[in-house]
C-alpha cells in the first residue's frame, strides 16, 4: 500500500529521482508547461486541470483528483493507468522510488497535504 511506502520515503531521494522528469515537466510555482504539465500542487489537484496544457482525451476522461494511490499507479505504468495517455515515459519500476517522488511532489505546494498514515501492525 502507498501509505506504507510513503512512511519510509525520502524527500531528498525523490527530488533527485524527479530529475529524470525535468525534460518534460517543471516543478516550480507558476512554472510553464512543457511536453507535460507543470507539477506544482499536483497532489489533490483535479486530473487534466493544469491551465494551458493540452491533455489527451484519455487523461481528460480519467476524472477525479491526483491521490497518492493514483499517482503511484500512474508512475508505475502511465499507459496502463490511463490507456491512451500521451505520456511517453515507461514508468518507475521500484515502488520505493515512486514513493520518494510522490513524497517530493507533495512538498511542492503552498500547503502540502499530510501523508497518509500506514496501517498499524496488529498487536500480538
Amino acid at each position: 500500500p502507498i501509505a506504507e511506502l510513503l512512511a519510509s520515503s525520502d524527500t531528498a531521494k525523490g527530488e533527485n529521482a524527479a530529475k529524470k522528469c525535468v525534460a518534460c515537466h517543471t516543478f516550480n510555482k507558476g512554472g510553464p508547461n512543457r511536453v507535460g504539465p507543470n507539477l506544482w500542487g499536483v497532489i489533490s489537484r483535479a486530473k487534466a486541470s493544469e491551465a494551458g496544457f493540452n491533455y489527451s482525451a484519455a487523461m481528460k476522461g480519467k476524472g477525479g483528483e491526483w491521490s497518492y494511490d493514483d499517482l503511484n499507479k500512474f508512475l508505475a505504468n502511465p499507459k496502463g493507468f490511463v490507456p491512451g495517455t500521451n505520456m511517453q515515459f515507461a514508468g518507475v519500476n521500484r515502488a520505493s522510488e515512486r514513493a520518494d517522488v510522490i513524497n517530493y511532489l507533495n512538498t511542492l505546494a503552498d500547503s502540502p497535504k499530510p501523508l497518509p498514515k500506514a496501517a498499524e501492525a496488529p498487536k500480538q
